[in-house]
């Protein structure tokens, strides 16, 4: 009997644990199929048009998008050059700016001044030209004059040609200069060099024929004045012979390593100077005013001291050292 009522009971407890289960399937089935048709209206009313993350999903990808975009906030702050090379170079944007900032650079208003021409910069070796007012202070035509050097082989032709030449003199044409004796050559403090020592230390001086005999070995009567040679330079010969002093130049003239008479090498410079058109007078042998002047401007235009007068350096320029 308590068997079968122990049945009973089992019986009864089941068939009421089934009733309750049903009913909470019937009450919670519309709430899903509610669920389902909301989400399936928001995926119909989305722009893209793709299906929507689950609820779940939403909040954890949204978080990751803010620390990434926190971080990349971060990183720009604190090293905000970085920033060009990271920049794509053809990019629309860099090329509108570079645009603008080539149009700010030359207003239309404003007209771009060409650089200045650089100035000629000698170097060493080279010439100083004269300037015009240099050229202008002399009388002898330079406007086709030429420095070049000779060759040896018009040196060789200018030196036969005046190989037996003897000056004459001209004093209607070339004033002969009066004795100093306290004249110095004007500027030869300022030429430096062994080379101007002749110069610097001439002082004209006035002696009998005994005087100049007891110290020179060659004394020559050249174009109507007497000279002595010593030490490469010919030196007028005062009061040598009082009826012969005619000088046109009271100084040294350096005669070269051949040691020629004075108006020889006189001829020979202003053939040279007159071939390279600095010299337009006479070759006459005489050291006068027009061929000093021509001397004035060849050594000017090739660096060389201004001595106005037949000197080593001048010289050996000419190629007739």
């Amino acid at each position: 009997m308590k068997r079968i009522i122990t049945i009973v009971i089992s019986c009864s407890l089941a068939l009421a644990t089934g009733l309750m289960a049903q009913q909470e399937d019937a009450s919670a089935t519309p709430n899903k199929k509610q669920q389902r048709k909301e989400h399936a209206a928001s995926a119909a009313q989305s722009p893209t048009g793709s299906q929507a993350q689950p609820p779940s999903a939403r909040p954890r990808a949204g978080r990751r998008a803010r620390e990434r975009a926190a971080a990349m906030e971060n990183a720009n702050a604190q090293s905000p050059a970085a920033e060009a090379p990271n920049a794509r170079p053809n990019a629309p944007g860099a090329r509108r700016k570079a645009r603008n900032s080539n149009r700010e650079s030359v207003t239309p208003n404003q007209s771009v001044t060409p650089a200045a021409p650089k100035a000629n910069v000698e170097t060493k070796g080279e010439v100083k030209k004269p300037t015009p007012s240099q050229k202008d202070n002399t009388q002898a035509n330079t406007s086709n004059g030429s420095s070049k050097p000779k060759k040896p082989a018009d040196v060789e032709r200018i030196k036969t040609q005046h190989a037996n030449f003897r000056a004459q003199p001209k004093p209607e044409q070339v004033p002969a200069v009066t004795f100093s004796q306290s004249r110095q050559i004007s500027g030869s403090e300022n030429w430096q060099g062994e080379k101007y020592n002749a110069f610097r230390s001439y002082r004209p001086e006035r002696h009998d024929q005994g005087w100049y005999r007891s110290r020179y070995n060659r004394i020559e009567l050249i174009g109507g004045g007497y000279y002595y040679f010593n030490a490469g330079y010919w030196y007028p010969a005062w009061g040598y012979q009082p009826s012969a002093q005619y000088y046109v130049y009271d100084g040294p003239i350096y005669a070269g390593r051949q040691a020629e008479p004075p108006d020889r090498v006189i001829a020979d410079v202003q053939a040279s100077l007159q071939e390279m058109g600095y010299y337009k007078g006479e070759v006459d042998g005489l050291l006068g005013p027009l061929t000093r002047e021509a001397l004035t401007a060849y050594q000017s235009d090739n660096g060389l001291y201004t001595t106005a007068a037949i000197d080593e350096p001048t010289l050996e320029s000419l190629g007739l050292g």
